[in-house]
């Protein structure tokens, strides 16, 4: 059976020791896509979106500071701890979803508090563009041929040429597609609900489905961390746990909320 070869280069373009790659273009490009997400939101709901260029810096800032401190904390702590100058080189590679997301939590709570925004709302409003930079960034593994998935013998298996010769499964498009997903469900949840319902349901979904997700596909990736544990679960799974159990924790005070609200009225 022939398996696709893929063998990009991850840099659009070399000057020098200057070089542009795919991974920060889909980054950085997820952010200003998110940002007319929200353009849209703010106009949707008759509020002043002039504070949207600000909130872009606050979620940038907390998403790379957040991966990158999870990235080298988790997965590499034996190597960060004894190299501590090598956590700030983040242009080498290695920002962990989850503590980009622990990140851009903090993030919303300083600009929430600064501009006197509700953090709630800001959280659920946050969320479609949070699933969109999730799948970009998947892709930008992709191109970096990183990430890589078990080897398989499926048809749709991918052969990384610029890592070995072995079809495996494209793990990276697995999780792309998924979020991809999340930013159609999340939205639609978003434009059919009363304003105080999606306010309340919208981050628990993206937690639950974002994180049950990550945990399922790590079945099919090859290890990341650096270390072993006796315990049954890789490292990507131990840190998707917590978020999903918050998710239901939430969904059911969402769910509890709105039915105290029908009852009262």
């Amino acid at each position: 059976m022939e398996h696709f070869i893929w063998n990009v280069n991850p840099n659009i373009l070399e000057l020098g020791p200057l070089q542009l790659r795919w991974y920060g273009l889909l980054f950085v490009g997820s952010f200003f896509l998110g940002l007319m997400i929200l353009q849209w939101i703010y106009k949707r709901e008759n509020r002043d979106p002039v504070v949207l260029d600000n909130l872009l810096i606050y979620i940038m800032v907390g998403a790379v500071l957040g991966a990158r401190l999870m990235h080298c904390l988790a997965y590499e702590p034996g190597f960060y701890l004894s190299n501590p100058l090598e956590i700030l080189k983040v242009w080498k590679g290695g920002l962990a979803s989850h503590g980009g997301l622990l990140g851009v939590l903090v993030a919303l709570y300083v600009f929430a508090k600064r501009y006197q925004e509700s953090y709630l709302w800001l959280l659920s409003r946050v969320a479609i563009p949070g699933a969109l930079t999730a799948a970009f960034v998947r892709f930008g593994n992709l191109f970096n041929s990183e990430i890589l998935g078990l080897p398989s013998d499926k048809p749709w298996a991918i052969i990384f040429q610029k890592v070995d010769m072995i079809p495996r499964h494209p793990v990276q498009l697995y999780e792309a597609f998924s979020y991809l997903l999340l930013v159609v469900i999340l939205v639609t949840i978003y434009h059919k609900s009363a304003p105080l319902f999606a306010t309340r349901i919208l981050p628990g979904v993206f937690l639950i489905y974002m994180f049950i997700m990550r945990f399922m596909l790590e079945y099919t990736k090859t290890r990341q961390a650096n270390y072993a544990t006796d315990l049954p679960f890789t490292t990507g799974q131990m840190l998707s746990i917590p978020f999903i159990l918050v998710g239901i924790v939430w969904i059911i005070w969402a769910f509890r909320s709105s039915k105290k609200d029908i009852e009262k009225a």
